[in-house]
């Protein structure tokens, strides 16, 4: 069975850090490329970070490189999203995603496998 399972997230002051964890099972980061997602109230899922399974290659949305990092862990099955800096404005709800793909892909739709969220919460 495919599971992912968020964790991590928490109640921070701006200008804080949190590091999330994805972690994976049923599945091997070998083949599954992750993603990492968040959603406001009142706003669309967004695309955040993504990391490719062939490489480790990156991607990041809209710069979000240089306050946020994703990385995995092979050993453990887990996927990492470091957050720094953090803004009023990146509270929401994380999430982590996987598709079966070698490469990066940035459509929201093509992934598969969703874990349930983690809440990440911003104070100003």
């Amino acid at each position: 069975e495919v599971q992912l399972v968020e964790s991590g997230g928490g109640l921070v002051q701006a200008g804080g850090s949190l590091r999330l964890s994805c972690a994976t099972s049923g599945f091997t980061l070998d083949d599954y490329s992750i993603g990492w997602f968040r959603q406001a109230p009142g706003k669309e899922r967004e695309g955040i970070a993504y990391i490719s399974s062939s490489d480790g290659s990156t991607y990041y949305v809209d710069s979000k490189e240089g306050r946020f990092t994703i990385s995995r862990d092979r050993a453990k099955n887990t996927v990492y999203l470091q957050m720094n800096n953090l803004k009023p404005e990146d509270t929401a709800v994380y999430y982590c995603a996987a598709t079966f793909s070698r490469t990066i892909v940035m459509v929201t739709a093509w992934y598969d496998y969703w874990g349930q969220g983690t809440q990440v919460t911003v104070s100003s």
